[in-house]
C-alpha cells in the first residue's frame, strides 16, 4: 500500500512539473495572441519564411507572421502579419525577407516610411522584397566563373 502512494505521489509531482514547463514555454515563446492589428504584404518568393516567423523594426520583434497565401489574379505571395499595438507604421513603409545568418531563420525586416499616416488594421504594406535564393545565387556564381575561363581559352 505504501509503495502505490508513493508512486502515485510521483507521477502528480511530475504532471505538476510538466505544467509548469508548458505554461513557461506558452508565456515565453511569443505564440498567444498579442491582441495588435493585422497587415498584409505582397511578396514575389517566400521561401524559408513560416507563420510563427518574426517580424521586426530595426531588429526588435513587433509582430508575428500569422498567414499565408496566394494572390489568384497576380499569382504573388500574400503574407498576414500581426503587429504589437504599440507600434505604429507609417503607410509607406517597406518590408523584405532576410535571413538570421547563413544558417538562420528567414524573418520580415520593416523600414519605416517618412508618411505621418499609419497602417491601420487591414492595411498593406506596398513597397515589398521577396526572400534571395541563396542556393541560386551560388549556382549562378559558380557557373558564370567556369564560363569565364572557357572563353579566355578560345
Amino acid at each position: 500500500m505504501q509503495s502505490n502512494f508513493v508512486e502515485t505521489l510521483v507521477g502528480a509531482i511530475v504532471v505538476i512539473v510538466a505544467g509548469v514547463f508548458l505554461y513557461y514555454g506558452y508565456t515565453n515563446s511569443g505564440m498567444r495572441s498579442s491582441g495588435g492589428y493585422h497587415v498584409k504584404a505582397e511578396f514575389d518568393r517566400v521561401d524559408g519564411l513560416a507563420s510563427g516567423s518574426d517580424v521586426r523594426l530595426s531588429g526588435i520583434k513587433v509582430g508575428t507572421v500569422v498567414g499565408q497565401s496566394i494572390d489568384p489574379q497576380n499569382y504573388k505571395a500574400v503574407v498576414t502579419m500581426n503587429l504589437t499595438p504599440d507600434v505604429k507604421i507609417p503607410d509607406d513603409s517597406s518590408a523584405r525577407i532576410t535571413s538570421e545568418g547563413l544558417l538562420g531563420s528567414n524573418y520580415i525586416a520593416l523600414s519605416p516610411g517618412g508618411s505621418e499616416d499609419y497602417l491601420a488594421e487591414g492595411g498593406e504594406i506596398s513597397f515589398t522584397q521577396g526572400s534571395v535564393d541563396l542556393m541560386g545565387l551560388i549556382g549562378q556564381a559558380v557557373f558564370s566563373a567556369t564560363g569565364d575561363k572557357d572563353e579566355s581559352k578560345k
